[in-house]
């Protein structure tokens, strides 16, 4: 939609619009990928960003996005096509 609708300069977010922690994506994305390892969190660097949330208004202003997969199932997609496309790029 972005690539189709949208030709400026400024950056748009294009997300779910809502928060998650670092250790909460990292541990989604392990288990989505069956990482048996363990996620060790380098502490001598703490000032790192702990959450993250995209501010999706920009996207829905310029160009009417509004997420409408739910944040799992595009995580879930979004494994299983770079499993499927791996070698590909």
């Amino acid at each position: 939609m972005a690539t189709e609708h949208y030709n400026g300069a400024e950056p748009v977010n294009i997300g779910a619009g809502f928060e998650i922690t670092i250790k909460d994506l990292a541990e989604k994305i392990a288990k989505l990928t069956g990482f048996r390892g363990r996620i060790r969190w380098d502490s001598s660097k703490p000032d790192g960003q702990p959450r993250r949330r995209l501010d999706t208004s920009r996207a829905k202003k310029l160009f009417g996005f509004e997420a409408k997969t739910n944040f799992d199932e595009g995580l879930k997609a979004t494994v299983e096509w770079y499993r499927a496309n791996k070698n590909n790029i």
